[in-house]
């Protein structure tokens, strides 16, 4: 066997060690389940064998099952064959967990998703005892549940109200917990997790379980006819329609799963959850979160944009230029890469003022015991504010981080060039002004990048990189490298104005003040917003940005060549509110007020200053602006070759600014709807609402060829 060493001991324990020949890490695949049949089979016969343990030979006990196999469920697999799919890893564990022989567990290290439902299925628990040693279902976080037999052990074992905490959070426990949570049942250093496991094995335990026993009761079993069970139950269904809304089908999956399969005898519940398994694996929704925030996301952060042929880097010093809240946070990400820092601005004062803010952040983590304050004072350590330029000598790359102003940038990027190593990179943190023409104040625009983070840097992943005319691979490499050791994500673009984040990101913004001057009710604005899976709604939003940014963005775009970066309808509102004196929260207030005693909620005078029709759109119409505005913006951005993957606009749209996870980004959500389905809606909103939604000749042929953006899995 490739994947599985068998040894059995005179002493009458066998010993199953998990060791994938092809992965660094322990998975689920169809090579590893026909070994493990063959594997409980051989040790079900052989009666010599009293006990078995399966542990791992590899750092980690187990992982899931191959998300690249996952992702190909939708289009791929029948429902049937889901369902088969399922029930072949649900009958492996069940075989194990029947054959009338104990089984203990020996987890080395992390147990996550399949891994753990090994584990479970197992009669007797141990766990290294080390934090990095996780245990947990995560298979919510894709658009999944459980499939072979976690939702109902875990409910039989907990009760439905800490099971579903678990099912419903995807959240991963450590040891200590696991054990308080009575799913591991000890620990011990992960050097002895096998002999803790073998004294067990010695104690003569039972190889029943509690479920297989006759008589086996527990309260979820009656249904609702119990108070407490019926409002369990009733609070999850408000807790998971709160959280989720009714985009995400998974977690709804799982309360159905639990509240059904807990009233039955065990293996028919298991067949209620390869039925519900089969479900979700052949709904778009797991193969988009899956695709994007798994897959891709993974394949970025690898460097699938990183030039082919150009050796590894690593930045050792780098100067970030501008103090305010985006050089403070780039200079915090780096610090804690291990990177020393020059942070530098107008004056001393202001830089230190920079470097206060890493203080506050790393501060409240050695409050909460997340950090110790020498590590703490370690990493503040290798940041120094200054106001001298002589300072930047030696850095490798330097980050320019001062006002969005093209004159000020220019006499920034002279300062610095005439310090620096002739090797070194130079960046702009920018969102929307052409890198190119930044470019013409460097001496050196073959090493000139634009390298967009997001704010607040220290809790956003996404770096947007972008391309000017002259910048060399050389550059993009040296930045990806640079991008790696923040551990945060890149997307690279092409040079334009507004680049891909800001300039689909406004269509977000401006929907929803054309919204409101075609007499929408604010409220309605916000909640449909919210109901299409955005984090907060569009006038909320622009109160945090202020209206005067992308006001100022339009006018700098005015006139020029090639500029992408309009307003179609919703100018007269962000106007007259800047007129009002009402521009953003910072301002006092603007579409909303913000009490001194704290919240908020949605001015008084705006209904007045923009009267909401008689009539009202339903939630669903204004859902298919905000997503079909975005996603038609995000196909010209690829057609016009500011994108060149569909990969990175789906990152993009979603690490960026909140695309709903469930649509998997903004062209995957044209390829849910089906892209022909798409070009007919996105005309009917054109001929409602204006030129925006209308769709490319580009886009129109794609349509009628049936051509999606990512390519259909082929059928098994």
């Amino acid at each position: 066997m490739r994947h599985i060493k068998l040894d059995k001991g005179a002493d009458g324990v066998a010993i199953l060690t998990l060791d994938n020949a092809d992965e660094s890490m322990n998975v689920v695949s169809d090579d590893w389940l026909a070994e493990m049949n063959t594997a409980i089979a051989d040790l079900r016969d052989d009666a010599a064998v009293t006990g078995v343990i399966v542990t791992s030979g590899k750092p980690a006990f187990m992982a899931g099952a191959d998300l690249k196999q996952m992702v190909e469920g939708y289009g791929r697999l029948t429902r049937t064959e889901a369902y088969a799919f399922s029930q072949t890893a649900t009958a492996m564990h069940r075989a194990l967990e029947t054959m009338g022989k104990p089984v203990a567990c020996a987890m080395n290290g992390l147990a996550l998703g399949g891994g753990f439902e090994l584990a479970l299925a197992c009669h007797y628990r141990v766990l290294a005892d080390d934090p990095r040693a996780i245990v947990g279902l995560p298979e919510v976080n894709l658009g999944l549940l459980p499939g072979s037999g976690g939702t109902q052990r875990l409910g039989r074992m907990l009760g439905s109200k800490k099971a579903l905490d678990l099912l419903l959070s995807g959240r991963s426990v450590g040891p200590q917990e696991a054990v308080d949570l009575k799913i591991v049942d000890v620990l011990a250093p992960a050097d002895q997790v096998v002999a803790k496991a073998r004294e067990w094995l010695a104690s003569g335990p039972s190889a029943t379980r509690a479920w297989d026993e006759k008589g086996f009761f527990m309260p979820e079993m009656r249904g609702m006819i119990i108070p407490e069970v019926s409002l369990g139950y009733s609070i999850n269904v408000a807790t998971v329609v709160g959280k989720s809304g009714y985009n995400y089908p998974a977690p709804t999956a799982i309360l159905s799963c639990v509240f059904e399969g807990l009233q039955l005898p065990f293996d028919k519940a298991l067949s209620v959850e390869s039925k519900y398994f089969a479900r979700l694996l052949t709904d778009p929704v797991a193969r988009n979160i899956i695709r994007t925030t798994f897959i891709s996301k993974q394949a970025a952060e690898k460097g699938a944009r990183r030039p082919a042929g150009v050796p590894k880097s690593k930045i050792a010093k780098v100067g970030v230029l501008g103090a305010g809240m985006m050089g403070a946070g780039i200079a915090l990400v780096s610090a804690k890469a291990g990177v020393e820092v020059v942070l530098i601005d107008r004056d001393t004062a202001t830089a230190e003022k920079g470097k206060a803010y890493s203080e506050k952040s790393f501060g409240k983590l050695v409050a909460k015991g997340k950090m110790t304050q020498d590590k703490a004072d370690a990493i503040l350590a290798l940041i120094t504010p200054t106001d001298d330029f002589a300072k930047l000598e030696g850095c490798d790359l330097v980050v320019e981080a001062v006002f969005e102003d093209l004159g000020i940038k220019a006499e920034t990027t002279k300062k610095a060039e005439a310090v620096i190593p002739a090797t070194a990179t130079f960046a702009t943190n920018t969102s929307s002004l052409p890198i190119s023409e930044l470019a013409k104040a460097s001496v050196r625009p073959d090493q000139y990048i634009g390298m967009h983070f997001f704010s607040p840097v220290d809790r956003m992943g996404l770096v947007e990189v972008i391309m000017g005319k002259e910048t060399s691979p050389e550059t993009l490499a040296k930045s990806l490298d640079f991008i790696a050791q923040l551990r945060k994500t890149p997307i690279v673009v092409n040079d334009a104005r507004g680049f891909y984040t800001s300039r689909v990101f406004r269509m977000f913004i401006f929907e929803g003040v054309a919204m409101l001057e075609d007499g929408v009710e604010p409220a309605r604005i916000e909640n449909a917003a919210k109901a299409a899976g955005f984090p907060i709604g569009p006038l909320a939003l622009l109160d945090e940005v202020t209206m005067e940014l992308p006001v100022k963005i339009i006018a700098e775009g005015e006139g020029h060549e090639g500029n992408t970066y309009t307003i179609e309808n919703g100018m007269k509102v962000l106007s007259r509110m800047i007129e009002l004196g009402r521009g953003s929260r910072k301002a006092g207030g603007g579409f909303y007020d913000y009490p001194a005693e704290g919240g908020k909620h949605v001015w008084d005078g705006l209904t007045k200053e923009f009267p909401s029709s008689d009539e009202q759109p339903d939630q669903e119409e204004l859902k298919k602006r905000f997503l079909y505005s975005q996603a038609n913006e995000t196909a010209q951005c690829l057609e016009e070759g500011v994108l060149e993957t569909v990969e990175d606009a789906d990152l993009g749209s979603i690490l960026g600014w909140g695309f709903p996870v469930w649509t998997g980004g903004t062209l995957s959500f044209v390829d849910t709807v089906g892209i022909e389905e798409f070009v007919r809606e996105s005309d009917r909103l054109a001929q409602a609402y204006g030129a925006r939604f209308a769709p490319s000749a580009w886009l129109r042929a794609k349509a009628k060829k049936g051509e999606p953006f990512y390519p259909a899995p082929a059928k098994v």
